[in-house]
């Protein structure tokens, strides 16, 4: 089968950089294409990076995006122009820009996750289970940890895992996502999802969701050792896009999660 050209954008990124090693192992993809936010006078893996734009991009069957909502709109612009197909794993978009992100994804693929795990999807499915089950008898909250370089809180996995409570009651997640903690040693229950986060160190992530009925407590965890869990899911998903029509689309759609 013919090698996927890809093309990486914020390259000098954690994950970014991590991107680059798993793509350098994959058999089934090139390497085509790095860009930056700003001039970088040095190559990468025999490429030099370049800032996003029509010339940077044109050659890639798919983009893989790990930068901030505004560069990510960016390069959806680019990708709509040329027909690329994109895959998001930036966090911290706002309910507005969601609603742009699917109004992109009517003329171009787009998968978007905010976590490339498997694990992580999994334990999503697994919380939209428990709270379908549960339904409006436990309360629910969820506490996540990250390294101290992280910017965004709470993270956009423990935003995710919060659309699974939601989904799991067949309500809308804006309505009920609750106060936001950072840096709390310990934090409450409430009658809407409560979420605390954590920096410190240099954690890859945790992730735990808890349901209460005031007399049992049930928890879901995930922890990652390796960020390689996140581009080999990231390139999982440039693979599985590469045929796809126009839409919008997640890891469960690639894992096949009813």
């Amino acid at each position: 089968m013919k090698k996927i050209k890809l093309a990486i954008t914020g390259c000098m990124g954690r994950m970014g950089q991590q991107l680059i090693k798993s793509a350098k192992k994959d058999r089934s993809t090139k390497l085509i294409s790095l860009t930056e936010n700003r001039i970088i006078n040095k190559k990468i893996n025999g490429i030099k990076p370049e800032l996003n734009s029509e010339k940077s991009l044109n050659k890639a069957d798919v983009i893989i995006d790990f930068t901030v909502p505004n560069c990510t709109f960016e390069v959806l612009k680019i990708a709509s122009k040329l027909k690329k197909k994109v895959v998001i794993g930036t966090t911290g978009f706002t309910k507005r820009q969601e609603n742009l992100i699917e109004n992109y994804s009517k003329k171009i693929p787009i998968l978007k996750a905010g976590n490339m795990s498997l694990g992580i999807n999994l334990l999503m499915y697994l919380t939209e289970i428990t709270s379908k089950t549960l339904n409006n008898n436990y309360l629910s909250k969820i506490y996540e940890v990250h390294h101290k370089h992280k910017k965004d809180h709470p993270s956009g996995t423990a935003l995710m895992l919060g659309k699974g409570i939601a989904n799991g009651k067949k309500k809308d997640f804006y309505k009920l996502i609750g106060k936001k903690y950072f840096n709390k040693k310990s934090f409450p229950y409430g009658k809407k999802i409560n979420f605390n986060s954590l920096r410190k160190g240099e954690i890859i992530g945790e992730h735990e969701v808890s349901f209460s009925s005031g007399k049992e407590i049930i928890t879901l965890n995930h922890e990652a050792f390796d960020r390689a869990l996140y581009s080999e899911g990231a390139l999982t998903a440039a693979k599985w896009l590469r045929n796809k029509r126009p839409g919008l689309y997640t890891m469960r759609d690639l894992l096949n999660f009813k």
